[in-house]
């Protein structure tokens, strides 16, 4: 099994989900890291997905943090937009103390030296000072799809370094497929 100081036990590395499930008959859709950079404390985390669809406007994202995460990971699709950050550090220290694992932004986040010290996993395309506008709510619950990834509400994301897997249920490691 891959380890490193940054990789939590409580969420299996990538790489390994990959190799023991690439003959799996469950679903797997794998994203390199490429695409995105890690920015919050945690690097590695999992849960069942959540999803909220939003463009350059994020009050749906603050919503959702602020309900129970109940250990889920919020997938935004901000449209891949660079102009506007759909995240800063009060949204994520709203999903670290209501108990979300994780937030994969399609698009950008502000505040990252500060998201870099919480508890909570957080991805996104880059960073831009400029905070979001408030001009709509967004979408809770849709499926979206980017980087090549189909993001469905129920299903579970795992993140790390190596980059993104999702699967439409949850995933285990084969503790003898590492001996």
């Amino acid at each position: 099994m891959s380890t490193s100081a940054s990789t939590s036990s409580c969420s299996p590395a990538t790489a390994d989900l990959c190799d023991d499930h690439v003959t799996s008959p469950t679903r797997l859709s794998v994203m390199g890291s490429g695409e995105f950079r890690d920015y919050g404390g945690v690097k590695s985390f999992h849960g069942k997905i959540e999803t909220v669809r939003c463009f350059e406007s994020n009050p749906m994202v603050r919503k959702t943090l602020m309900e129970p995460g109940n250990g889920r990971v919020l997938v935004v699709d901000g449209g891949g937009s660079n102009r506007v950050a759909i995240l800063g550090d009060m949204l994520a220290k709203f999903a670290q103390d209501n108990g979300w694992k994780g937030i994969v932004v399609n698009g950008c986040i502000r505040d990252s030296k500060v998201i870099g010290t919480l508890n909570v996993g957080v991805k996104a395309r880059g960073t831009h000072p400029l905070k979001s506008a408030k001009t709509h709510m967004g979408e809770k619950g849709p499926t979206v799809a980017f980087g090549g990834l189909e993001f469905v509400p129920g299903h579970w994301l795992y993140a790390d370094e190596d980059g993104i897997v999702i699967s439409e249920q949850e995933l285990t490691l084969d503790s003898n497929s590492k001996l």
